[in-house]
């Protein structure tokens, strides 16, 4: 174990509902301060000269970008007579835009944002097109941060317009019909040093007519009564409606508002109340198509009259089934239609009075990485991705029903033979949680093993592409993805059974998934990790605090630690409908059980531990990480490290460069190699 820097305490007691809770590390919230900044270089300085000791670590690196190395694309879409489509040719640090007179057509650069900072960490963060492909509103955010600006580019022309549109966060953007300008979500600039941790509320939706100063911006909607809710602009193909999803912080459960623009009406309510999910997919005249769990946990598709939006005058179109629908879009006059199928995507077409027509063949286990399409297109283009391959792009004729590649990616000097298998974990009430495997097809006996989960929020971890994955797994390793309740693989149900008062089962869940991979012969205690970030950051300081036992290593990303303090800081407090409220005593019981930051006990022997955070993440503040890992190492009894990474100049993860993934993926394989493989020696 290595010798700490000094990390010290303070007489911090906080009285929840007549329980006082300590808080000695509470002077690490101040990242600013010149002590957190001293303390961070001294944690700084123990990791770099710990990693700095792994015999494996130049030799990750250099597999690492050896494969990162080929080119990607994303899926092409289109605006007027326009094509645009993602790319990057392999070690670039951000992808560039390009457009295309056609979707095959090899086309030029047109935004490349690795020209707009020296070091790579300013990201093409959002993207709008005006339908007739005049006018792009895109979107720069600097050094990981999820605070957006906004720009205007002239595609006629090819150059920007004077429009700078700043304090942009969580949400996108939606041109008006006729291009005069467009509808994005805003929120008052943040206080004098407040930038990366103040409370994000009271967003408003506004309109910038292009050419004007953002000062002369109209605010569309706002509700100072509700400062907790936020507004996502969609503006309809056929530019008659102004769809606003309306959320209260990250439920489900959402309204949607429209306007009449041909009327020129105000936006008004449609659905009026936050009783289910609700996501309008695409229209037809007065007809809206929404996705909803409305009587229908593993969603439905229904047709809503504009005029008549009651339930009782709905149309059904797509009824439930057993696989739960992720997502739908009207594409060539049909509703092209994407299911979770035990956590793999399926895609299916059916006709807008929801007859099935065909499905896509897509393959095996895999994901939609990106779908495109407009309602007047013949031509669906489709991004495809598996644990062992990078996004295929795939073009769809809804005609002849005939699917095409049009983009292999080529990994270059990849001779092993991977499989992928999925198998599910009876986990302690009795469910059945689903497990993907991957490993080299000689692996049969028991191997380091990183268990990977995240549980929260209603995401859904489906297959998908990464190349630290993959060099993992191709040194011999095997890589387990959990299937854990929280998610969305299963419909509402399935994230009901994670969340708020249920909780605990997401971690049961988990648990059981590495008890399983201990029985079953596949790795051993001493051979066995567990990883995740954010959401599941908290999953892994939740097992490790119950569990220390069962896991030889740990990696804990950008994760939510403090759980009864989560909810001060940016958007922090949105997460209370995943997790619950501290301020309610009977939540805050339920969210005192399992705290990670609270669950720690001296003289315990905890696993091998890398926490890693980013000094810009106005997510997940860092303070999470630095409180963890101050009492992971003053309660430490064994001999295994707990480590602190935090990246400069990064986030919470978004628009991180592919030099500085390239070293941290590099640091975190070469922390679970160590680790592992000389626990299992």
């Amino acid at each position: 174990m290595p010798p700490y820097p000094p990390t010290r305490t303070v007489d911090q007691v906080d009285d929840y509902h007549g329980t006082s809770v300590v808080d000695a590390y509470r002077w690490l919230e101040d990242i600013g301060s010149p002590q957190t900044r001293d303390w961070i270089a001294a944690q700084q300085r123990v990791t770099a000269r710990w990693l700095a000791s792994s015999d494996s670590r130049d030799e990750l690196r250099a597999r690492l970008t050896k494969l990162w190395d080929h080119p990607r694309r994303g899926a092409p879409w289109r605006r007027g007579d326009r094509w645009f489509q993602l790319r990057n040719s392999g070690l670039q640090a951000q992808q560039v835009l390009w457009t295309m007179p056609s979707s095959d057509a090899e086309g030029t650069v047109l935004l490349d944002p690795n020209t707009w900072s020296d070091d790579g960490t300013a990201a093409l963060t959002g993207l709008a097109v005006s339908s007739d492909g005049r006018w792009m509103a895109y979107a720069r955010s600097d050094h990981g941060s999820d605070w957006m600006t906004w720009r205007v580019h002239d595609l006629d022309g090819d150059r920007d317009r004077p429009d700078v549109v700043e304090w942009s966060k969580f949400s996108g953007a939606a041109w008006a019909p006729d291009g005069s300008g467009f509808y994005y979500g805003a929120y008052d600039p943040p206080d004098d040093g407040g930038t990366y941790h103040d409370l994000n509320r009271d967003q408003r939706l506004c309109f910038h007519r292009v050419g004007d100063a953002q000062s002369a911006d109209a605010t569309v909607y706002v509700r100072p009564d509700r400062p907790e809710w936020g507004f996502r602009p969609w503006v309809s193909e056929d530019g008659r409606w102004l769809v606003v999803t309306v959320s209260e912080g990250t439920d489900p459960r959402t309204r949607l508002y429209v306007a009449d623009l041909d009327a020129g009406g105000p936006v008004r309510p449609l659905l009026d109340a936050f009783d289910a999910e609700y996501e309008c997919v695409g229209t037809v005249g007065r007809r809206l198509y929404v996705l909803t769990d409305r009587d229908a946990g593993n969603r439905r598709i229904v047709a809503i009259d504009a005029d008549r939006p009651g339930v009782a005058d709905w149309t059904e179109v797509i009824a439930t089934g057993d696989d739960a629908i992720e997502h739908a879009q009207l594409i060539g006059g049909r509703i092209v239609v994407v299911r979770l199928c035990d956590a793999s995507h399926r895609i299916a077409v059916h006709a807008l009075d929801g007859t099935w027509l065909h499905d896509i063949d897509v393959g095996g286990y895999g994901s939609v990485a990106g779908l495109s399409g407009r309602q007047d297109d013949a031509t669906v283009h489709v991004g495809w991705t598996t644990f062992t391959r990078p996004t295929a792009v795939l073009a769809h004729d809804l005609d002849s029903e005939e699917t095409t590649e049009v983009f292999a990616p080529d990994l270059p000097d990849l001779d092993a033979e991977l499989v992928t298998t999925q198998v599910f974990v009876t986990s302690t009430d009795g469910a059945r949680v689903p497990m993907f495997l991957v490993h080299r097809a000689d692996v049969a006996s028991a191997a380091p093993t990183i268990l990977y989960g995240y549980g929260g929020f209603g995401i859904s971890l489906t297959p998908s592409f990464s190349v630290p994955r993959l060099v993992w797994v191709e040194r011999g390793g095997v890589l387990a993805v959990a299937n854990l309740r929280g998610g969305g693989e299963y419909g509402t149900t399935w994230h009901d059974g994670g969340r708020l008062g249920h909780k605990q089962q997401v971690f049961d869940d988990a648990i059981s998934c590495a008890e399983w991979l201990v029985a079953s012969g596949r790795t051993t205690p001493d051979q066995l990790a567990i990883q995740g970030g954010s959401n599941g950051g908290l999953l892994v300081g939740a097992c490790i605090t119950q569990r220390p036992d069962l896991f030889a290593a740990a990696v804990a990303e950008v994760g939510v630690f403090d759980m009864l303090r989560f909810h001060r800081f940016t958007i922090g407090w949105a997460w209370t409908s995943d997790y619950g409220d501290p301020d309610d005593a009977d939540q805050f019981a339920t969210l005192y059980a399992y705290s990670p930051l609270h669950r720690v006990r001296p003289g315990t022997a905890y696993p091998a531990t890398l926490i890693v955070t980013g000094d810009h993440d106005d997510r997940v503040v860092p303070a999470h990480s630095f409180k963890f890992a101050a009492a992971l190492q003053a309660a430490q009894a064994g001999p295994a490290p707990i480590l602190l990474r935090v990246d400069t100049s990064a986030g919470h993860g978004a628009g991180k460069p592919t030099s500085k993934l390239i070293d941290e993926r590099a640091d975190v394989l070469s922390f679970c190699d160590g680790v592992l493989r000389r626990r299992g020696d």
